[in-house]
């Protein structure tokens, strides 16, 4: 859903001089790293880049959202917005006639992007053909005028009352919750590429409602559970299109949002998302402290199971640490735990947790550690017991066996089951498998006297382009 535009065109972008003068003789790309890395000096998360820097530069963002401002502030602290080129906030805030549907505002607390960068995200789609938009699931067409632009932190006083505020019940509720599923179920076939747009409207939708609206104290706890899972469904389609730092300031979100309302199992959920994801970033450590926290957020929750995988992401650091003993010692109690079935209090979410799952989480384990044959044995297991609904893990676990067989130094069958990988991919939209893939071809094209890894080669560079 596009933002209605008032006012007349938008003026021409003037080139903001004074951060070209700031970058000097860095690239852009020099300069976007310079930013970032300030950004964690703050504890920010901003996904600067070249292109990013250009935009600034240009003229196309003529005033940063509040982390990009903060990021600047702290560079260069005796400048004003407006010394370092930009505009005043209030001068790039538009809103749409009450008439209209409206932009859904941004999460409380999280960076907020200006209304240029809005533009940008609601532009692009969903899937040509694909299913209704899950922001009209959520009655965003009937979210009130206020949504269309974030609030200043401090209303001038001359500042238009606010107009009635939109009570929100069980229907609404619910909405935001088959929303969540929805998107689970939609990642468990495609993968999360084409779906992560939709899904963030979906998001700010769930916080217009939550910020906006007029609800009980029963709805407002589940109106926040429901919001919170959002944001981690948001953040882990980030994760699985390799938006790693989108993803981690989505978990960041649903924390807040969690430990606001109090939910421990929200709470459990978010730190075993993100311990997931420190791992896949090469932050060991973290993906310790992350799965620890979780498990002490669940302990109490009467869920052996996500104990289970909370035990399972604990493993996974301790692999890439490379510590083997403690590894091994989380995998025992992983399985132990699994092993005493499912029971009433199981999360809703955890559906994908079976056997499949804990063989294929188990295989990056020895993986690793460089234990391979341990690594085949069960990754071959993970893509026995998946069922076949769920290709998206099939064609996970089939490429996590081509890059345990290359680690075996078992070419034709890195090759084969590499090629088996690339037929589904029509079918699924996962950055992070596609990555997966391409590394595993990027070390077998030394081999292509192999037929089974020239047919792979061909294959997959077919599918590539």
């Amino acid at each position: 859903m596009a933002a209605t535009r008032t006012g007349g065109p938008r003026p021409a972008p003037v080139p903001n001089q004074a951060m070209r003068e700031l970058r000097g003789t860095l690239s852009p790309g020099e300069f976007a790293t310079l930013v970032r890395r300030a950004a964690r000096e703050i504890g920010e998360h901003v996904s600067c880049d070249a292109r990013y820097v250009g935009r600034v530069e240009s003229g196309e963002i003529r005033c940063p959202n509040y982390a990009y401002e903060r990021v600047f502030r702290h560079l260069w602290p005796e400048k004003s917005l407006a010394e370092l080129g930009f505009a005043p906030r209030t001068a790039v805030r538009r809103r749409a006639p009450a008439t209209e549907p409206s932009v859904p505002a941004h999460p409380p607390d999280a960076p907020l992007r200006s209304d240029e960068e809005n533009d940008d995200v609601l532009r692009r789609t969903f899937l040509n053909g694909g299913p209704t938009a899950l922001a009209a699931v959520l009655g965003l067409d009937q979210a009130p005028p206020s949504a269309a632009a974030p609030l200043p932190a401090a209303p001038p006083p001359a500042a238009p009352p606010r107009p009635e505020r939109r009570r929100v019940g069980a229907a609404e509720v619910e909405g935001v919750e088959q929303a969540v599923r929805d998107i689970r179920l939609l990642d468990d076939a495609h993968g999360a590429d084409a779906l992560f747009e939709l899904a963030g409207q979906s998001l700010r939708s769930a916080y217009v409602l939550l910020n906006d609206g007029e609800y009980n104290a029963a709805t407002e706890r589940r109106l926040q559970g429901g919001a919170g899972e959002l944001a981690i469904s948001v953040g882990w389609l980030a994760h699985d299109s390799n938006r790693l730092t989108d993803a981690r300031s989505f978990y960041s979100e649903a924390l807040a949002t969690a430990r606001m309302a109090r939910d421990p199992h929200l709470e459990a959920h978010v730190f075993s998302n993100s311990a997931f994801l420190a791992r896949d970033a090469g932050r060991p450590r973290e993906a310790l402290r992350a799965a620890q926290a979780g498990q002490a957020a669940a302990d109490g929750l009467g869920s052996d199971r996500l104990l289970s995988l909370l035990a399972l992401r604990e493993a996974g650091g301790w692999a890439l640490l490379g510590d083997r003993s403690a590894c091994e010692r989380a995998l025992a109690r992983a399985y132990a735990l699994f092993d005493r079935g499912e029971r009433p209090d199981d999360p809703e979410w955890m559906s994908f947790f079976g056997e499949a799952e804990l063989a294929g989480q188990e295989a990056q384990c020895w993986s690793a550690l460089g234990e391979w044959d341990r690594a085949v044995d069960r990754a071959e297991r993970a893509i026995g017991l998946q069922e076949p609904h769920f290709v998206r893990n099939r064609v996970l676990y089939t490429a996590e066996l081509a890059h345990d067989r290359l680690g075996r130094g078992d070419l034709a069958g890195a090759a084969e089951h590499g090629a088996a990988a690339v037929a589904l991919l029509d079918r699924v939209r996962s950055a992070r498998i596609r990555g997966m893939l391409a590394r595993t071809a990027d070390r077998l094209r030394g081999h292509v006297a192999v037929p089974e890894v020239r047919n792979f080669l061909d294959g997959y560079d077919a599918a590539a382009a």
